[in-house]
């Protein structure tokens, strides 16, 4: 199994921001009017859209009123994109295993080891 890069899987912030721009644009309403309905500037909601801010949970819950949709709708869309693209999930115990069959003999769990390429 291939090892997998941070930067290849989703962010959150990313997916959210895709869900709601697609929801927008679904209600065929501007950036203006539903940034006007969630008191967010069009700019910050713009950048929500493309997962460049971090939104909180009180700015997603206002411009999840605004469109109409409830944050479970919101988060169970955002499940089934990324189950779509088959974001690779890397388990704890997977790690666990194969960061024990790289480690250099005579180390323990916890110890930090520095691996050079």
């Amino acid at each position: 199994m291939a090892d997998v890069t941070y930067q290849s899987r989703p962010l959150l912030r990313t997916l959210l921001g895709e869900v709601l721009r697609r929801r927008r644009l679904e209600q065929e309403r501007t950036l203006a009017e539903v940034a006007r309905e969630a008191s967010v500037s069009v700019q910050y909601l713009s950048e929500v859209e493309r997962g460049r801010k971090e939104a909180s949970s009180e700015i997603v819950a206002s411009v999840c009123d605004s469109l109409g949709i409830g944050l479970a709708d919101l988060l169970a869309e955002v499940g089934r994109d990324l189950t779509a693209r088959r974001a690779p999930v890397l388990r704890l115990e997977t790690a666990r295993l194969r960061r024990a069959a790289h480690a250099p003999r005579g180390s323990r769990s916890g110890d930090v080891v520095l691996l050079a390429a």
